[in-house]
């Protein structure tokens, strides 16, 4: 794409439109010499959109700014599992994507753009929080919670508010090149590049239980997660067959025994990589993962990091 071509940013505010949300794409796109983009704000008409946490905007456009932008963003909202935007809005971005408009979703502005149909059989991302939501709600999109942005050409994806910032570097970098990113980047005071996913940055990655039945258990597993812990002796702490644990601890956490306990062990890795200065090989031994090489195996494939990298990121006093 050449450098030297104005391109056309709308942003669209829908009702309970996230601050953060908003300004980042504004801000990043904002115009000026070093950048070729003239920004507008818009909503489904011109004049007052309540937003969420307290504040209000008062936008120039309306969806007209749709059929003239070249980049479409699409801000995340309060509560985006309860209502689909209006239609005129759903039809408003399939016609900008079929002009040729690439539409960009932060955080749960992924819903919106669900809603068009324009990410069914894609993969696409969303806050953490609200991934299980998207999932249930647009089954056909191919819903990947531990990632900051997914591009898939002419529709992409962000997870919460600060990889809002990832996903506009990530596509000032195809328009413009690297230095303009970096460039941008130093502006805004941000990483460049991040690596990893927004699963490092969830709390846990233990999953919430939908259930009671065996909290006592995962709460006598979580003080031995250096001992041996297998499905039978779960089991027998619960008072019940392995069959039938199994099976109910699925009903309830939504991942099997083991898969929680290898989640488990990871975030007690994690805090160890927060707080202490033990080695990788100490805290694989620690959580009960044996060696580093096993640790650092599992950290990749649940956080989609390093333990080495984590403790950068993350480290206290850093």
């Amino acid at each position: 794409m050449s450098a030297s071509r104005l391109r056309r940013v709308a942003v669209l505010v829908l009702e309970g439109a996230k601050p953060l949300d908003v300004g980042i794409p504004a801000q990043v796109f904002t115009t000026r010499a070093s950048m070729p983009y003239e920004v507008r704000l818009c909503g489904a008409a011109p004049g007052l959109v309540t937003g969420g946490d307290g504040l209000s905007y008062h936008v120039a456009h309306g969806l007209d700014a749709l059929a003239w932008a070249d980049i479409v963003f699409i801000p995340g909202y309060r509560f985006p599992d309860r209502d689909d935007p209006p239609e005129a809005v759903v039809d408003a971005l399939i016609a900008a994507h079929d002009r040729g408009a690439r539409l960009a979703a932060i955080s749960t502005g992924a819903f919106a753009l669900a809603a068009t149909g324009l990410l069914d059989g894609k993969r696409a991302t969303t806050h953490w929080h609200y991934s299980r939501a998207l999932a249930a709600g647009h089954p056909t999109v191919q819903v990947d919670e531990n990632v900051l942005f997914v591009d898939e050409g002419s529709v992409l994806t962000s997870a919460g508010a600060a990889s809002g910032i990832d996903l506009c570097l990530h596509i000032l970098r195809g328009d413009l090149g690297v230095a303009a990113s970096n460039h941008a980047a130093r502006r805004l005071v941000a990483a460049p590049y991040r690596s990893g996913g927004q699963a490092q940055y969830v709390p846990r990655s233990v999953p919430e239980p939908l259930g009671e039945r065996f909290a006592d258990t995962r709460e006598w597993a979580l003080h031995r997660l250096d001992e041996p812990l297998t499905l039978e002796v779960l089991a027998r702490q619960a008072a019940v067959s392995p069959r039938t644990f199994s099976r109910r601890f699925v009903e309830e956490t939504g991942y099997t025994p083991m898969q929680w306990v290898m989640r488990a062990r990871v975030d007690m890795a994690r805090e160890l990589l927060e707080r202490s200065q033990r080695s990788v090989e100490q805290i694989a031994a620690d959580v009960g993962l044996g060696t580093g090489a096993n640790l650092r195996l599992h950290f990749q494939h649940i956080l989609g990091t390093t333990p080495s990298e984590y403790r950068r990121t993350f480290a206290q006093g850093e």
